[in-house]
């Protein structure tokens, strides 16, 4: 579902208090420790060859796939869906349906926004071998898709995409920094500001800095005005954000670069897809380059400024290698499996920043992550009865 129609205030509760990403104790990340833990995974994963075998001879079968997205209004058990797939907004929905139909899979969909029970109903009815999530809020709220997911866990169902573990290390941009910088990845220095806090000189940032709500996923809430170049854009900004947002602000020194996607779908086994840039041809060298909201959704600002999204050119075999590894290391890290799109800037030094994690990203077939995997080889039918195969053989905690 397009991303200006299901996003909405977010009300998560912020523990985190005012601190500093440099100021955290920062351990050398050793590779050879996450080969380990694959090593180890692959093992526990064999452990239980019982059910994997019987998953392997499910996905060599037609499958009954039940394809779960967002309600915008309460919604019915059998509720006919069919004029609204074929609108601009749900062409991730439609896309996803289609191509379950062209690998012959039975698809079904159910829409769900304020009532989980719809589930548990349509499962026994439908009977599905798998669920294919593309849930992302719950009452029109953004901050509850990991526990949609929780309730697939609980009741031991099978499901494409990231586990509730993953979705919340990656919602919260302050605790994914955290658990990256630890771990010698680069993250700007930021600091996360609480509501109900009062709103202090940034002493330990260096400015201009970007202020943003710390859980909001596609560019929400991001602006140009989210670009602080003094102490009062910064009290101004924040407390927008507090206000407007419902939601603690993160601000995070600005980082001069370009915006790299990678896109990544695996467990265990990774495959890194070709990398995507986002690329600001009419913007000004004295302008910052921001991915806003109106810079990933709105087309007559993106004509109007020349952003275009294509793969990244003039990237070193050497530099393309260590951002896959990095990737890689950053989807392990914060326990992603299905598939994600990790967001990056590669300053001018070569210096590589990691800018936030996107598990589920929209899967339509003309976005940044569909075409990577085009790119690399693979069909759209084929990308997403990969994504199926994955839900079905992934084991969960």
């Amino acid at each position: 579902m397009h991303a200006s129609r299901v996003l909405a205030k977010a009300s998560g509760v912020r523990e985190l208090s005012l601190e500093v990403a440099s100021s955290l104790p920062q351990r050398q990340f050793r590779k050879s420790s996450f080969r380990r833990d694959a090593e180890t995974s692959t093992r526990d994963a064999c452990a239980t060859h019982g059910r994997n075998d019987r998953h392997n001879r499910i996905v060599k079968k037609k499958l009954k796939v039940l394809v779960l997205f967002d309600g915008t209004s309460p919604t019915t058990l059998d509720q006919d869906f069919s004029k609204e797939l074929k609108t601009k907004d749900w062409k991730t929905e439609a896309d996803v349906m289609a191509a379950l139909g062209k690998l012959g899979h039975t698809a079904e969909h159910l829409a769900i926004y304020d009532d989980v029970d719809l589930v548990r109903q349509k499962l026994e009815t439908c009977a599905p071998h798998v669920l294919f999530n593309l849930v992302e809020q719950f009452k029109n709220r953004p901050g509850f898709d990991q526990n949609i997911v929780s309730f697939f866990e609980m009741q031991d169902l099978p499901f494409t995409g990231c586990g509730s573990t993953g979705l919340t290390l990656c919602k919260d941009k302050g605790i994914s920094k955290k658990i990256l910088h630890y771990h010698g990845i680069h993250v700007p220095h930021f600091v996360v500001i609480p509501r109900g806090q009062r709103i202090g000189r940034p002493k330990q940032l260096k400015l201009p800095v970007l202020v943003k709500p710390v859980k909001e996923e596609a560019s929400y809430g991001i602006s140009q005005a989210s670009f602080v170049q003094n102490e009062e854009q910064f009290r101004e900004r924040v407390a927008f954000i507090h206000e407007k947002y419902n939601s603690d602000a993160i601000a995070e020194e600005y980082i001069e670069g370009r915006e790299l996607y990678v896109s990544i779908m695996g467990n265990v086994r990774l495959t890194v897809f070709p990398i995507r840039e986002l690329v600001f041809r009419e913007v000004p060298p004295n302008e910052p380059k921001i991915a806003t909201y109106n810079a990933k959704w709105d087309e007559e600002y993106r004509k109007r400024w020349g952003l275009e999204n294509r793969f990244a050119e003039d990237l070193a075999p050497a530099r393309v290698t260590d951002i896959q590894e990095t990737c890689k290391d950053i989807y392990r890290l914060l326990t992603i499996d299905g598939y994600a799109r990790i967001d990056l800037r590669l300053t001018p030094e070569n210096k590589l920043y990691f800018i936030e994690a996107n598990p589920n990203p929209i899967l339509a077939d003309d976005e940044d992550f569909a075409l990577s995997a085009t790119k690399a080889g693979l069909s759209y039918p084929q990308l997403i009865g990969g994504i199926v195969r994955l839900g079905i053989k992934t084991v969960r905690d």
